[in-house]
């Protein structure tokens, strides 16, 4: 998959009053480079409308668009991949799904899920959650940064680190070996959600010198 380093997610709760197609497009603007529409509530018909607006500023904007859980969704409107989690189904049965050159993200929160999602043919895998984080209903312990120290040091496959990660923190994500950090509330939830993301996206990139 292309190499990318500030993933954003949806969070359409951190911004009321304001549409999702604009937030996502302002995160982008900034310096995001791959985004996740993320939605527990919506119905299926609701969803695939916000999935096609997505999938279009993700075109437009020519970043990849991944839709989590919703595999179905994902094959309707041609997202670039899907994200799962360990509850979801099997990853062989994702990738039977969606095919050979579609993405899958994996949601990991030990090595164990780590080694088993590179096995079965995951491209990409999130760790976390870092911090704690009110993004997610189904409450996980922080895994901290050692999680990403393990990670780096046994997985091959790309990594995003995910879970409560803010501009104060995001340094100590970075020192631990991240290369790669999701958001959500940060960017999502800003007033000025360009300016928030640039200044991300700065200090991913002067950690990677």
């Amino acid at each position: 998959m292309r190499e990318f380093s500030l993933y954003a997610i949806t969070g359409e709760a951190f911004h009321p009053g304001r549409s999702l197609t604009e937030i996502m497009e302002e995160a982008i603007l900034g310096g995001v480079d791959i985004i996740q529409l993320r939605d527990k509530k919506s119905s299926k018909k609701v969803l695939l409308e916000k999935a096609k607006a997505l999938k279009a500023l993700a075109t437009k904007h020519n970043v990849p668009f991944i839709v989590n859980d919703h595999i179905d969704v994902a094959l309707a409107v041609g997202a670039d991949g899907v994200h799962v989690g360990q509850d979801d189904l099997p990853l062989q049965e994702v990738r039977r799904i969606v095919g050979p050159d579609t993405i899958i993200g994996v949601s990991t929160h030990k090595l164990e899920e780590a080694l088993e999602a590179e096995r079965n043919g995951a491209d990409y895998i999130g760790v976390g959650p870092i911090f704690s984080t009110q993004s997610k209903e189904d409450v996980v312990d922080p895994v901290t940064t050692s999680y990403i120290q393990e990670v780096k040091k046994t997985i091959q496959i790309p990594f995003v680190a995910i879970g409560g990660i803010k501009r104060h923190n995001v340094q100590e994500v970075l020192d631990a070996g991240a290369e790669r950090i999701c958001v959500i509330s940060e960017i999502v939830g800003a007033e000025d959600v360009r300016a928030v993301s640039a200044e991300l996206a700065a200090v991913i990139k002067e950690a990677k010198k």
